[in-house]
């Protein structure tokens, strides 16, 4: 290297003494900065090292000027706090996205958006090009974030079916109505005749879905008593609901709840009210969360592959950063664990 390089090199390394080094053109330094795939494999190791070995730390405002990104995912959740720190589902997905992101330049900032200024400020993000994409988490009935998202011309990615019709919008799914109709067949099978269902909130696509498979299950059948209960996918309104479906009828054997959390404060209700589970109520959840494996008894339930939605939410919102065009829907199949409840 000459005294001149050795020089430059001295302060904070630059660009070009990246390029200098890995042998490459400065373009190509830029590529592998930037996070492109358009660069060969001999290249992306070079400049890679390159970096490590001069230390170099890329100025991100001049790359957000040069890129027009900032190299960071807008996760929106429209749930309070509480209930995204303390419901395993929300817990898992968000580390799921996490860690898909973890290979890529791109960072994950997360945002509530129940309330009309939380709307506001996540627009705010999205207009002023604060964000490179945004996955939205949990809409309630006809929400306008979507289509204000998409007419400020972010890219999008949906967890779970939209109420509303907003466009060519990609979201990733659970079959929620045949997991729930799979849960119930299989109380029938078992002899259970009056068979019980807490809902999830019917403002919520999974929350219709499921109650879907709970009717579809038991249509045209004879014999069996069929008894709703409303639920917000909580623990306590789990137990609520159970105390209401116990009051309506005292002998029912079953119980297919929308959600592991309700699931678990139907257990807690059974169990204050002297119902022994499963000899006298047999009981079944949604979502198969760490909490089902070690509930009293462990839970029977349908599993929802979440990580496997965080996986594809990230492909799909990646491909469009990158400009590819909108993908389709992706609805998973989910599938009944039998465990002692059921």
């Amino acid at each position: 290297m000459s005294e001149g390089r050795r020089s430059r090199a001295s302060g904070r390394p630059t660009l070009e003494q990246v390029a200098i080094e890995a042998n490459v053109s400065r373009g190509t330094a830029s590529r592998v900065v930037n996070g492109s795939l358009e660069v060969s494999p001999w290249a992306l190791k070079a400049v890679q090292d390159a970096i490590r070995k001069l230390g170099y730390v890329p100025n991100q405002a001049a790359r957000s000027l040069v890129t027009r990104r900032s190299d960071t995912v807008l996760l929106v959740v429209s749930e309070s706090e509480d209930r995204v720190f303390g419901e395993p589902f929300f817990v898992n997905l968000v580390r799921g996205l996490s860690q898909e992101l973890s290979s890529t330049p791109l960072q994950l900032n997360l945002m509530m958006a129940n309330t009309a200024r939380q709307h506001g400020k996540v627009e705010q993000q999205v207009r002023n090009g604060h964000v490179d994409g945004v996955v939205l988490i949990s809409l309630h009935g006809d929400d306008p974030l979507p289509r204000n998202i998409i007419a400020a011309g972010a890219p999008v990615a949906l967890n779970g079916r939209p109420m509303s019709d907003i466009g060519a919008v990609p979201y990733v799914d659970a079959d929620n109505e045949s997991g729930a109709r799979t849960a119930v067949e299989y109380l029938y099978r078992q002899g259970r005749r009056r068979i019980a269902t807490i809902t999830g909130p019917q403002d919520m696509a999974a929350g219709i879905d499921r109650l879907a498979g709970y009717r579809a299950a038991l249509r045209g059948k004879r014999g069996v008593t069929r008894l709703v209960a409303a639920g917000d996918f909580g623990q306590d309104s789990g137990e609520s609901a159970t105390k209401e479906l116990l009051a309506k009828d005292p002998q029912l054997d079953a119980v297919f709840a929308a959600s592991d959390l309700m699931a678990a404060g139907a257990l807690k209700a059974l169990r204050a009210a002297g119902r022994r589970v499963p000899d006298d109520v047999a009981v079944i959840g949604f979502d198969d969360v760490e909490l089902a494996q070690h509930a009293e008894p462990p839970l029977t339930t349908v599993h929802q592959p979440i990580a496997e939605q965080a996986r594809l939410m990230v492909e799909i919102l990646v491909r469009q950063i990158g400009g590819a065009a909108v993908g389709e829907p992706v609805v998973l199949p989910t599938t009944l664990v039998e465990r002692s409840s059921g």
